[in-house]
């Protein structure tokens, strides 16, 4: 409440300086504050939260301003409905320029969005018919009260008013469910849908807010100007926006302000001299790789920490304390025999087969261990299971459903949540935060929800960090809670993604290798905290080399060499089976 108080106060004095400006020129460089703060807003979640690189900008820029050019000149379309129509239109283009983009990462989609922002480019430069080519389209209808056009000092405050909407709405967005589903996508993607994140549907949303706010921004300054051409539409804008996100602080709810301000700013002063402009904007933006990697927010935020004003968690650490018991989801009705069932599963990557005729039977309430020398296939079959790698054959079954060709986020939602032979964490984000992105497919405040910020999103929020605060001190980490992950010793690390795993409340608990690199006592602490998971209800299938713990803590035990299963049972069973000497020792069964 206090920011939205102070966002509003803030919007209303700028507001009332400028209703004693009478410059147009000053009123002008507001407004494209405005507009530019809409681009890098946008921007921002697409690059900075979700980092999803883009060089396509100008071209949802340009989706806007000609789409509210030709509605309002050739189908006579009123300008307030034209703005609105323009949005849609820019959100179809930011869905077309993201599904292609789903395929590739890093350069080659920074490629692909430039290669979207050339042909749109061109289009308009080429195609004098429709766009008006270099000539451009003229009497473009503006934005009226009354029946009479906006002056300029009603633009400024219309552009302040959407600056305001956007961000108060963006905060909201982004400080809860989906602003961590966003930052997972930016950290490791594997790991964000083994947790539950819709990895695709959050790239394809990414691109439409970023599509939306710039296709606005595009329509205003048609709608402004009366008027647009192919000169508004080039590469350097593309370049700018981003510039705006890195020069303010990629990630940061103020840096597209910060940067808005500063860059419109500073282009204002060289405008007189146009020659100079890109080598301006050129050297700034290596300055901010370089010298201010976190951008403007970056260094005031460092500054505010150094001073002591710097804010504080609001969720706050709990003392440490056992929890009586962990929040799980009970099994569906009518679910009968086995947990899971694995039938006849393979998998052959050329001429290795990690995989042959495997089937396996999890029953619920135990801890099953699947061990086998190194390269047997054990992290590969949890792979299938978790729909990271597709069995070439074979069915998986979870509580009676066929779950082989779901998704990895469907088969967090079905509860089978799991952990990484190589840690997978957040590691930029707190372990509180890494936790409730384990809450993610728990949580039912839907996009709409989270955006207006109602009273279901902050219910949902609260519900969600009480049972994470329950995981923490379950899992001894509550005095870590405000740490980021990565700055944890190793053996917490693995802790981490234990908790972040439970926090999707499973039935089912895959952990691949959770005792490697631990020293004995982290061991053996290890294996008490497996034990009272499994008699919290949940069943755990544990790979693992230290045959110690596992011959301590299973209940059943499955052998796996060069793909197959050669044994398995309970644990002494296991321990006098020929077979499994062999595979371990390398002797002949005889000698076994």
């Amino acid at each position: 409440m206090r920011h939205l108080i102070g966002s509003v106060a803030l919007v209303a004095v700028i507001a009332a300086a400028a209703s004693f400006i009478e410059n147009e020129f000053y009123l002008r460089t507001l407004f494209m504050i405005c507009v530019y703060f809409l681009c890098a807003a946008g921007m921002n979640v697409l690059l900075g939260f979700a980092g999803q690189k883009s060089l396509g900008q100008a071209g949802l820029f340009a989706a806007g301003a000609y789409a509210v050019a030709l509605l309002t000149t050739r189908y006579e379309v009123g300008p307030w409905l034209a703005l609105l129509l323009a949005c849609g239109v820019s959100a179809f283009f930011g869905i077309l320029i993201a599904m292609p983009s789903l395929r590739v990462k890093g350069p080659s989609l920074a490629m692909v969005t430039l290669a979207f922002g050339v042909v749109i480019e061109k289009l308009v430069t080429e195609g004098s018919e429709v766009f008006g080519g270099a000539m451009g389209i003229y009497a473009i209808q503006p934005l009226t009260l009354g029946g009479v056009p906006f002056t300029m000092l009603q633009w400024v405050w219309f552009g302040l008013g959407l600056c305001l909407v956007a961000h108060l709405l963006l905060r909201n967005l982004l400080q809860g469910r989906f602003g961590r589903a966003f930052l997972s996508l930016q950290a490791d993607e594997v790991a964000a849908g083994a947790v539950g994140v819709a990895v695709y549907r959050y790239k394809v949303l990414a691109f439409v807010i970023a599509a939306v706010t710039c296709g606005l921004a595009g329509a205003l300054v048609a709608q402004q100007n009366q008027y647009i051409n192919s000169d508004f539409i080039n590469f350097h804008l593309s370049i700018f926006i981003l510039l705006l996100v890195l020069f303010g602080g990629s990630g940061s709810l103020y840096g597209p302000l910060l940067g808005s301000v500063t860059l419109v700013i500073i282009g204002a002063l060289v405008a007189r001299w146009t020659w100079i402009e890109h080598f301006v904007n050129g050297a700034l933006l290596l300055f901010a790789l370089y010298a201010m990697p976190k951008g403007l927010a970056g260094v005031f935020g460092s500054l505010f920490r150094k001073l002591g004003l710097g804010m504080r968690s609001s969720a706050g650490a709990e003392p440490a304390r056992i929890a009586p018991k962990l929040p799980t989801r009970s099994v569906e009705p009518g679910a009968a025999g086995s947990l899971l069932k694995a039938d006849s599963l393979n998998k052959a990557f050329g001429g290795v087969v990690p995989a042959k005729d495997v089937s396996v039977a999890l029953t619920e309430g135990h801890i099953h261990a699947l061990i086998g020398p190194n390269g047997a296939g054990k992290s590969t079959f949890i792979n299938m299971l978790t729909g990271i790698i597709r069995p070439d054959r074979g069915t998986v079954t979870f509580l009676g459903r066929e779950i082989t060709q779901q998704t990895v986020h469907g088969i967090c939602d079905h509860g089978v949540a799991r952990t990484f032979q190589n840690l997978r964490l957040f590691k930029d984000l707190s372990v509180r935060e890494n936790v409730l992105l384990g809450q993610h497919s728990r949580m039912q405040n839907g996009f709409v929800a989270s955006l207006l910020g109602l009273p279901k999103a902050r219910r949902e929020e609260a519900k969600a960090l009480g049972k994470v605060n329950d995981i923490l001190a379950f899992t001894g980490l509550s005095q870590y809670a405000d740490a980021p992950a990565g700055s944890l010793a190793y053996g917490l690390q693995r802790r981490v993604e234990l908790a972040r795993a439970l926090a999707s409340e499973p039935l089912l608990l895959l952990l691949d290798e959770p005792a490697a690199g631990l020293n004995p006592q982290e061991t053996a602490e290890l294996g008490q905290l497996l034990v009272r998971i499994r008699n919290e209800g949940i069943t755990i299938l544990l790979i693992e080399h230290h045959m110690d713990l596992v011959m301590t803590i299973s209940d059943h035990v499955i052998v796996l060499d060069y793909g197959q299963k050669i044994a398995e049972g309970t644990p002494g069973k296991i321990q006098e089976d020929p077979r499994v000497m062999e595979a371990y020792l390398g002797t002949s069964i005889e000698a076994a």
